[in-house]
């Protein structure tokens, strides 16, 4: 079902939040992915526990649902067998629906996911020799309209929950088979020699998918204090990077209320043509960026801000770009690390990648001017999960297509 209304927001207006932190599900149950204690504490005396009770299961729960990845409350082994069937009753332990998972020939994986009220978005993993980065997803759609990324041309339909945003990182872990395994005592310890942690893939945290992280902050931030909880996901803040297009009244309660590393999406150093290909860019315009990234809390040269700038053919990669770029990011004195993105081409873009060659002058201008610019090597092409290409295909392909696919995957 697909009964959550369409936002109808232009480009460069701040969309409606979406208050509810719960997707409802039409058996009734509470979904407790994406709550924390005090939030699953209050569900449980509600549902009729008295306040010790309900202090005691919400602290064995949260362990088990985000230190252990348990998808079934009879895995609680230090809940009396006669409470699980209670739980379950009325709780359940979500994950977000798979439509589809693409595998790349550079070991790229893209999943389509859908919610439980029937709208499709889309995170991607990608491996690297020292590092695992998934690409999560702050909202079905992007509001944003940039002219260079496919999925800016989705309509925005919904800001994802909590529980939406962090079970991405969940549903990876299970696909990746990451959560601890071992045995628990009776009470709240743990058998130490059979606790084990195995070496982790997933390193990394972009959350760099469908979206604008910061038109959906409350849900993000509280996604992330459950990734970064070190009694729950346990991931650092030092390897979690938001990516915004540049709102900048909300980049300071980010580095406040988050603290994770910023990267922005730049793409442009002149007003016309960063108007254009970042249409924001008419409403927070690039002087009032930079100095929001100059007062951004944490920033240093330890931490230095990532300028995510996407190369277009004759468009913004010419040398007096580059002098530019390194001009206003040393106006501004920025700790800075410039990405550079060759273009993605998809369906219908009006934009070229420009040539290596352009690409690598660029980048030695930058880096002479002593700013740090390296090519990203583009991941996943061949399955749509390269930056700037994540839109859904759901309403393009067929039950029976995309398990004619699978088979041939598995038979290939």
């Amino acid at each position: 079902m697909t009964d959550t209304t369409l936002m109808s927001i232009p480009g460069q207006v701040d969309p409606v939040p979406v208050a509810r932190d719960i997707t409802p599900r039409e058996d009734g149950r509470v979904d407790l992915i994406g709550l924390p204690r005090p939030r699953i504490r209050e569900l449980f005396e509600v549902a009729g526990l008295d306040a010790r009770q309900a202090k005691l299961r919400s602290k064995q729960v949260f362990h088990w649902l985000y230190h252990r990845g348990v998808t079934d409350f009879d895995a609680m082994t230090d809940i009396a067998k006669t409470m699980r069937p209670w739980l379950a009753e009325r709780f359940v332990i979500g994950r977000p629906n798979v439509v589809e998972a693409q595998h790349s020939s550079d070991g790229t994986r893209k999943w389509l996911l859908k919610t439980d009220d029937g709208h499709d978005f889309e995170m991607v993993f990608i491996p690297d020799e020292t590092r695992g980065t998934l690409c999560v997803s702050s909202q079905v759609g992007c509001t944003l309209n940039c002219t260079f990324c496919a999925t800016g041309t989705m309509r925005l339909v919904r800001n994802l929950t909590p529980g939406e945003i962090v079970g991405q990182v969940m549903l990876a872990r299970d696909a990746l088979g990451e959560w601890p395994k071992g045995a628990m005592d009776f009470g709240d310890e743990e058998t130490a020699a059979h606790y084990t942690a195995d070496g982790r893939l997933l390193t990394n945290i972009v959350m760099m998918g469908m979206g604008e992280p910061l038109y959906n902050f409350d849900h993000v931030r509280d996604a992330l204090h459950l990734v970064m909880d070190g009694e729950g996901l346990g991931l650092s803040k030092r390897r979690i990077t938001l990516s915004t297009s540049g709102v900048v009244p909300m980049m300071e309660r980010c580095g406040e209320e988050i603290g994770v590393n910023l990267a922005v999406s730049l793409h442009a150093v002149t007003k016309p043509v960063r108007d254009e290909i970042v249409p924001l860019n008419r409403k927070y315009g690039i002087e009032e960026l930079l100095q929001a990234c100059a007062d951004y809390p944490g920033a240093s040269n330890a931490r230095r801000i990532t300028f995510e700038y996407v190369m277009l053919k004759d468009k913004n990669d010419s040398d007096e770009d580059a002098r530019e770029l390194v001009r206003l990011l040393k106006q501004f004195d920025l700790p800075a690390k410039v990405n550079l993105i060759p273009f993605n081409p998809w369906p219908g873009a009006e934009y070229e990648c420009s040539t290596p060659e352009r690409i690598k002058a660029f980048s030695d201008i930058v880096f002479e001017g002593g700013i740090s610019a390296p090519v990203r090597t583009p991941r996943g092409r061949d399955i749509d999960a390269a930056c700037g290409q994540l839109k859904t295909a759901a309403e393009k392909k067929s039950r029976a297509q995309r398990d004619r696919e699978a088979a041939a995957h598995i038979e290939g």
